[in-house]
């Protein structure tokens, strides 16, 4: 793959989680690509990263002064500071609004800007983003809030297509057996899902539903949450702590369809999990998240439902089990929409030509 005006560029490349390690298990196909935001395919474009060392701390104040001291003390030459989060980034970004450290800083901001009634805090929240050069987003609908907060300027805000790692989603699908029979609904993922909801639902169907989901994941304790529920024998819980994206990715490649249930955030909840469905060519029935840069209806990959609609659920599982053609035209246009529009490919080159113009700047 050419690189931008044939040039070269270092970068320092900061995740909030193991880098190097799923970097290596992406080489084996063990680990999605786009999860690492790029990374993977950043040297096709000229671009050599210096990945961080990444630790965890229970608290973000240890987060932030071990981030502040690997920055800081890092002897190797690069341009650029590029995030997938300012998480751990805080104090970096006040030193660069003050003058005090001198490279770019590029970030991923996974929801949109907000304002504070408090008037200090809003001082403050606005030097903070002095500090940032450039900000990478899922969606139009996260710059349109940004914009409204009038905190900085616009020309920082760029919307990435970012989408899933297709090679990784195929070779998997090589290694499964060729006979396998897909069945069933799967739900996956962490952050904020609706699961009393989607219980509601499946209950009233006998379609059989797997509901892969960590014990607890911010505020929420699910595995307390659903204590005393009545659990219908066509719905089967796994919690999941510890299980690696591969091990995800192959269970949801056995089931027909991934449902994708959320709460109602100002943010992209169930993203992840969307892509995923695209890479895999499956329909999905998902809540309607105005936050999606993809229009599920319109795309026609499946059927979006609003927030807590129990009986949209049910009538949206019966929809896929009456019209078994409809729901695999879905599933085609979902890998067709990955294979044009939203891919790793696609979106690390994205990314590449943006670090190299602001190494520019």
């Amino acid at each position: 793959m050419e690189k931008p005006n044939n040039k070269s560029l270092n970068i320092y490349f900061y995740h909030t989680r193991l880098t190097r390690e799923s970097y290596e298990e992406w080489k084996q196909f063990r680990f999605p690509g786009h999860i690492l935001y790029g990374l993977p395919l950043l040297e096709n474009h000229g671009i050599h990263s210096i990945m961080h060392r990444y630790k965890y701390f229970p608290k973000r104040w240890q987060l932030t002064f071990y981030a502040t001291r690997e920055i800081l003390c890092c002897k190797e030459q690069y341009d650029i500071l590029y995030g997938t989060s300012f998480r751990g980034l805080e104090l970096i970004i006040f030193l660069h609004a003050l003058g005090l450290y001198r490279k770019r800083i590029v970030v991923w901001h996974h929801q949109a800007l907000r304002n504070s009634a408090n008037k200090w805090r809003e001082r403050i929240s606005n030097f903070f983003y002095r500090g940032i050069d450039h900000m990478f987003f899922f969606s139009r609908k996260l710059i349109q809030d940004s914009i409204a907060t009038h905190k900085t300027s616009e020309k920082k805000f760029q919307l990435i297509h970012w989408g899933p790692d297709l090679k990784f989603y195929d070779h998997l699908l090589q290694e499964l057996p060729s006979n396998r029979q897909p069945e069933g609904y799967i739900s996956t993922g962490k952050e904020n899902r609706d699961i009393l909801t989607l219980i509601k639902a499946f209950a009233q169907t006998h379609s059989s539903l797997n509901v892969y989901i960590s014990e607890t994941c911010g505020n929420i304790n699910y595995k307390k949450l659903l204590e005393g529920i009545y659990i219908p024998s066509n719905i089967q819980l796994h919690f999941t702590e510890g299980v690696i994206p591969y091990l995800l990715a192959q269970k949801v490649a056995g089931c027909r369809f991934i449902v994708i249930c959320c709460l109602e955030f100002p943010y992209t909840v169930g993203l992840t999990t969307l892509v995923e469905a695209l890479a895999l060519g499956m329909p999905i029935i998902c809540s309607r998240n105005p936050y999606f840069e993809i229009d599920i209806d319109k795309e026609k990959v499946g059927i979006s439902i609003p927030y807590g609609d129990v009986e949209g659920w049910i009538n949206a599982i019966n929809y896929l089990e009456t019209h078994p053609e409809e729901a695999a035209e879905m599933g085609r246009n979902a890998r067709k929409l990955a294979e044009e529009r939203f891919n790793l490919e696609i979106f690390s080159k994205e990314i590449a030509e943006s670090l190299f113009e602001q190494a520019e700047k």
